[in-house]
């Protein structure tokens, strides 16, 4: 999952993470993430459909539910 996460981020698309979180969640089974996100399914079902503007917090909620985390790297020059 963390690499899967990696290659969207670098993609630049701003659309994409909200995505890719909701494919994951999904797989992972999306009541099972929304409970330990502290989220309602429906709530998380539009949070991360592919034409939404989730907020950091619902990002970073989700992916402690996923057991993954975002992190900076410095950019090689």
């Amino acid at each position: 999952m963390a690499a899967y996460l990696t290659l969207v981020l670098e993609e630049n698309n701003p659309a994409a993470p909200a995505y890719a979180l909701g494919t994951l969640a999904r797989g992972r089974g999306m009541t099972e993430i929304a409970k330990a996100s502290g989220m309602g399914r429906e709530a998380l079902y539009k949070a991360l459909r592919p034409d939404a503007q989730p907020r950091f917090e619902t990002i970073a909620r989700v992916c402690a539910a996923l057991g993954v985390k975002l992190v900076a790297q410095p950019v090689n020059a």
